[in-house]
């Protein structure tokens, strides 16, 4: 009988101890944040993969996304957007902030704090940030993972909270959801792989290593890139002479498509183009009274009547078919891209064709509620501008915005170097026309 009860006793005592390993075992937001202050005060490197979707636009955007840092503050981002195969490296290192286009031999630098100063949604540091400094933060779990829906702190101010799932096991974040005020989903990132305690070769963050493709081959993270620079150095890109025999290619393959373009549009839009040039050189004459410059505004503005259904390749030839009217002088060797988004009250004024330095460029104007001009251009030459400025987070990119009472926002993005100039247009808009010409490439 006494065995019985010194059974029984025993029992239950590993039942209790049982129980309470479980409630230890349980996890609550408190102890989660303890943790995760400890994991990232500790961070030395890690190696991200992942997806993610930019719903800012009239359809999804999607980018591969991949990841580098060690620590103190050295990262290695590359965004790769799905549909075109185009990279854009950002990069930090001792010299400096780079955005890297390979393919193209162009880099923009910047003495920058980037991204101390500013939170990004694929960086592990300011997901966990937003954790540890909302108060208010919402705490769920899943079968896998912490759910923590905190207050979203990123330059665009449209975007109001965050959901953030992170890894049971080790915090490593699985999935991010960014929305607006309005609780519509504009970003979403999914990790398809995170690696705490990543060694990286040496240069891995060396400018010129990212920006050359017969390096890029020793770069495990980026064989995708590499595959692009392969086909570019085919083409007569991947030497000294890069951007003048890309611009050269570019410009066989416009004028191709011109023709084309022009031969199925020109009767179906002649009536259009003409009611839309009288309306433009009014508008032009009214704005200037600059003859030469309304003159150019007529062989420009035929642009905007190509068929809608065209794609990208046929609406350069739209574009260029356009411009033929004012002559072959007149012909761009890249189609005009315009914004698919214009702030409340704002309407689009006129189109002009310019020069900048030895480029060809476009400048479309646009005034109402808010007064701001677009201006287009391909440089043909291999260019690594520095720039001094505040770096603003486009989302597909990083551009930089310089200036005071008037601010020039410059980005470039499939070799077309974009400037937003503007004395009134607040920031968050200034992100959401960029986001809408980024959405009209390739279309």
């Amino acid at each position: 009988m006494r065995r019985f009860k010194w059974a029984v006793a025993v029992m239950l005592c590993l039942s209790l101890v049982l129980t309470g390993c479980g409630l230890v075992g349980k996890k609550d937001a408190g102890s989660i944040v303890k943790d995760l202050d400890g994991v990232v005060g500790k961070l030395d490197s890690y190696h991200a993969e992942g997806r993610m979707t930019l719903n800012t636009g009239t359809e999804p955007q999607e980018y591969a996304v991949e990841v580098c840092f060690m620590a103190d503050s050295y990262y290695r981002i590359s965004l790769t957007n799905a549909k075109k195969d185009i990279t854009q490296i950002v990069l930090r290192n001792d010299d400096g902030v780079f955005v890297l286009t390979p393919h193209l031999n162009k880099s923009f630098r910047f003495q920058s704090d980037w991204p101390e100063n500013q939170g990004q949604v694929y960086l592990y540091q300011s997901l966990v940030q937003s954790i540890l400094m909302d108060n208010e933060r919402q705490f769920t779990t899943d079968e896998n993972s912490y759910v923590f829906d905190v207050a979203a702190n990123y330059q665009n101010g449209s975007l109001a909270r965050q959901k953030v799932w992170l890894d049971k096991k080790n915090y490593a974040p699985q999935h991010v959801e960014v929305a607006d005020a309005n609780n519509n989903v504009m970003v979403i990132v999914k990790f398809d792989k995170f690696e705490f305690g990543t060694k990286f070769e040496k240069d891995q963050f060396d400018m010129q290593r990212n920006m050359t493709g017969s390096s890029m081959k020793t770069l495990p993270t980026v064989g995708h890139d590499h595959g692009a620079a392969d086909k570019a150095g085919a083409a007569g890109t991947g030497d000294k002479g890069t951007a003048a025999a890309n611009g050269q290619a570019a410009s066989k393959q416009d004028n191709a498509s011109s023709d084309k373009a022009a031969a199925g549009s020109s009767k179906a839009t002649s009536g259009a183009n003409q009611g839309a040039t009288s309306q433009a050189t009014g508008k032009q004459d009214n704005a200037s009274g600059d003859k030469a410059a309304t003159e150019t505004s007529k062989a420009t503005t035929g642009t905007n009547q190509a068929p809608a259904g065209q794609t990208g390749t046929t609406q350069t030839g739209a574009g260029k078919s356009a411009s033929g009217a004012g002559g072959a002088s007149n012909q761009l060797s890249f189609g005009i891209i315009e914004p698919n988004y214009m702030p409340s009250g704002v309407k689009k004024q006129d189109m002009t064709e310019i020069k900048l330095g030895e480029d060809k460029a476009v400048m479309i104007r646009y005034a109402g509620t808010y007064n701001y001009t677009l201006i287009e251009s391909r440089p043909k030459e291999k260019t690594v501008s520095i720039l001094p400025g505040e770096i603003m987070d486009l989302g597909f990119t990083l551009g930089v915005v310089t200036g005071d009472a008037k601010k020039t926002l410059t980005w470039t993005y499939d070799g077309v170097e974009f400037r937003l100039s503007t004395g009134d247009l607040p920031d968050t808009e200034m992100i959401k026309v960029a986001q809408a010409v980024q959405g009209e490439m390739g279309k």
